[in-house]
């Protein structure tokens, strides 16, 4: 009888799942239901199970985290929210996902191809796994053959999130760290801003100051202050960015 645990921080998705599991492949056993990424790695080291279904966005660890500390010991289905653009990098059969809310049918197919999988230990696709989550978090490639930064890892609290750079407003630096800026919030990393001007397509993000780069298409209007400086207003939030002197001619025709 195939084991399995089960690692999702929300209560509610995760009985929900449970539930699901039982009806539809009613032989697995789930050995561990876990809230966080932390309480997973125990479970997994305690029952060793066959499959793992991780939700990629959860404290203490993520499902990514995870994924990358069990390596080859079981097979891996990921529960997310993130939209195509993330699926794509699981969609070759090396990793499976289930997008939430959750789809009984969608939830049947990943169940067919783990059964599939479990003919064969686990090993001889672990080597894709990790290349399927680099491709997660790694570049795109860019119409001139240059490949562009596409997700980063960011801090929310105590919380790693995966954030597309198509969400980021704009980047700024913060001390050691670069803030990133979103509709929804701010979140922290620890590259430097320097190192994203050179990753980040320079047709999207512009660097209006040393310490600022923003996102082309979240500008709504540019103005100046009292003093004659030029700011630009962002479509999603309230607050101006400053564009320093030797960054204005980027905005002479707007």
């Amino acid at each position: 009888m195939p084991t399995a645990v089960i690692a999702e921080d929300e209560e509610t998705l995760r009985h929900e799942l449970v539930e699901q599991l039982g009806q539809l492949w009613p032989e697995l056993a789930i050995v561990g239901e876990a809230a966080d990424g932390v309480q997973a790695l125990r479970m997994i080291d305690q029952h060793q199970p066959d499959v793992l279904f991780l939700d990629i966005q959860m404290p203490g660890a993520t499902g990514l985290d995870v994924a990358r500390q069990v390596g080859a010991r079981s097979h891996v289905v990921f529960v997310t929210a993130y939209d195509q653009y993330a699926v794509a990098a699981f969609d070759h059969g090396a990793v499976d996902y289930v997008l939430k809310p959750l789809s009984a049918a969608r939830l049947f197919t990943a169940i067919s191809r783990v059964r599939q999988r479990l003919a064969g230990p686990p090993a001889e696709y672990a080597q894709n796994v990790h290349q399927a989550l680099d491709q997660l978090a790694g570049p795109r490639p860019a119409g001139n053959g240059r490949n562009y930064l596409r997700w980063i890892n960011a801090s929310v609290g105590q919380t790693l999130r995966l954030i597309t750079v198509d969400e980021v407003l704009y980047f700024q630096s913060d001390n050691k760290y670069t803030r990133v800026a979103t509709r929804e919030g701010e979140a922290l990393i620890r590259k430097p801003l320097k190192e994203l001007v050179d990753e980040l397509d320079p047709n999207q993000f512009w660097q209006i100051h040393r310490s600022t780069l923003v996102n082309a298409s979240a500008v709504e209007a540019v103005t100046r202050d009292f003093r004659g400086r030029m700011q630009l207003k962002l479509k999603a939030r309230g607050e101006a960015l400053l564009v320093a002197e030797s960054y204005t001619h980027l905005f002479r025709q707007m």
